[in-house]
């Protein structure tokens, strides 16, 4: 979340920021600085009355020790509506302070000034485009049903088991699906990122801390039991392995990786453009995490971003960039690059990675600090980025891959998965 300091230090520029996203945001600024003023103004008084408190009760030892009880007794009745006065204050303190967080939490992050102007996912900037979309065999199939004519996916036996959006794989296609995890993952730590295995439910306090709670609250699957959250992707557990760490600038980047099943409650919708893997409850997806510097975080955006084209660039499909535009970009991110491979058997682009940078505001929820050379304490940047979501990436192989034959596996994935062919 944005810091107090920040909006009031940097207000219009904020103003025009948010503006990029369709928000009029001065009336909530205007709110957030009254209400700072009110609880600097309710700490001040807080901090005035226990201090008077505080006098005054060494005051009281002195007169009991030289026998002035009558004068000690007098002043212990006012330290009682000192004591009184300091527990109204505290509670009055502490409201606004939570006030003051939770409205803190309803503003997103300010859009990077590369961001362009826009509604919608129509009004994004394609800035690349790279790879050949292959010319199909007459008769060429979408992937839903490449899965039953290959018997490799099963949507409605994962309907049976859980229900629409929880498809089942099997054979080749569960054998596929490993190759890529185990692909991607080698890819990522051969780059530089740790592999880590993280928890696949996490608590409250990791969701507030990288904004799904609570603009997303409601696409969350919740344990309501032991109020955790099932995770909607690993950049949620991972990055919050740094919540409340003060780390050096030597310990700087810290770049991790990890492999998860994510689950969203995200509502449904009919038609071919949410049909078969292009839209699910419950899909795997390997994430890479970065810490930054400041002054290093939108080199590493590139370098990242630079990452996920070698890996689409080896599996041979068709892929290009966008620049998300203010309307479509992330309540938390300052700047987007989404990844879209390009379905022939659809004749539409799928969304398979989102490649962000969201520079201090996630740090400030995490309280995320970093302690540069010369010893100056401040906020982290934090990233992240799909590399790469399996759904919408194994369709593109179906797809894009498949002949007369049967289905070529990418030459890349060959190793991984033990077979050229499904067929």
């Amino acid at each position: 979340m944005l810091l107090v300091q920040q909006i009031i230090d940097n207000k219009e520029a904020i103003i025009e920021g948010l503006a990029k996203r369709n928000i009029e945001a001065a009336p909530i600024l205007d709110k957030v600085i009254a209400l700072d003023e009110e609880r600097r103004a309710t700490q001040t008084t807080l901090d005035n009355t226990l201090a008077e408190s505080n006098k005054i009760s060494k005051e009281i030892g002195i007169l009991f020790k030289n026998g002035e009880a009558k004068k000690a007794t007098i002043l212990k009745e006012k330290t009682g509506q000192l004591k009184e006065t300091s527990k109204e204050l505290s509670t009055q303190l502490t409201a606004l302070q939570e006030s003051l967080k939770e409205l803190l939490y309803t503003i997103p992050n300010v859009p990077h000034s590369s961001v362009p102007n826009g509604q919608s996912d129509e009004d994004n900037e394609e800035i690349y485009r790279e790879g050949t979309i292959p010319t199909l065999a007459e008769g060429a199939l979408p992937h839903w049903e490449l899965a039953k004519k290959y018997d490799i996916i099963d949507f409605e036996l994962g309907v049976k088991v859980t229900g629409a959006g929880f498809p089942i794989y099997k054979g080749k296609g569960a054998r596929l699906q490993r190759a890529l995890i185990n692909y991607f993952l080698d890819k990522n730590t051969a780059a530089g990122y740790q592999e880590v295995q993280v928890p696949h439910l996490v608590n409250e306090a990791s969701g507030y801390g990288t904004g799904q709670l609570p603009d997303k609250e409601g696409q969350m699957y919740h344990v309501t039991a032991d109020d955790l959250y099932l995770i909607p992707t690993a950049e949620v557990p991972v990055t919050n392995m740094f919540r409340g760490e003060m780390v050096t600038a030597n310990q700087l980047p810290i770049s991790c990786t990890g492999y998860t099943p994510c689950f969203r409650r995200e509502a449904g919708s009919y038609g071919a453009h949410v049909r078969g893997l292009n839209r699910l409850h419950q899909f795997d997806k390997v994430e890479i995490v970065r810490v930054e510097a400041p002054e290093n975080s939108y080199a590493a955006l590139d370098g990242m971003v630079a990452h996920v084209k070698e890996i689409l660039k080896e599996l041979q499909l068709p892929y290009r960039i966008l620049r998300l535009c203010g309307g479509d970009l992330g309540f938390t991110a300052a700047l987007t690059f989404d990844f879209e491979v390009f379905s022939t058997a659809q004749d539409r682009w799928l969304e398979i990675s989102s490649v962000s940078n969201f520079e201090s505001y996630q740090a400030n929820r995490l309280k995320l600090r970093y302690k540069d050379e010369k010893g100056k304490k401040q906020l982290a940047h934090t990233l992240n980025g799909s590399s790469l979501a399996l759904p919408r990436v194994l369709a593109g192989i179906l797809e894009n891959c498949q002949t007369p034959k049967g289905i070529k596996i990418p030459e890349v994935l060959v190793p991984y998965c033990g077979f050229e062919w499904i067929d």
